[in-house]
């Protein structure tokens, strides 16, 4: 479930700090009762991020291999060693 807190929360740092770890989640932050920013961890940073970009990649990836840009393995291979000389 999300955490949403009132910008004066932030007056207490370690109290976001450790909701942050504890919950492994961002925290919204609101101002004037509308959401203003987002807090989070590194690692729950570093983990969002890592899974946009796996995400990305596999939807780079379907859409290839929808449009038939795809290769035997062997043929891959093949060209890999021939461009680096392998």
């Amino acid at each position: 479930m999300p955490q949403i807190r009132p910008i004066r929360d932030l007056k207490n740092t370690t109290v976001i700090s450790n909701l942050c770890h504890e919950t492994q989640e961002p925290i919204f932050i609101t101002k004037n009762g509308y959401g203003d920013m987002v807090i989070m961890s590194m690692e729950t940073f570093e983990k969002s991020t890592f899974f946009n970009n796996l995400y990305d990649k596999l939807a780079i990836a379907e859409t290839e291999l929808k449009a038939g840009k795809v290769s035997d393995v062997d043929d891959a291979i093949k060209d890999i060693r021939t461009k680096y000389g392998l």
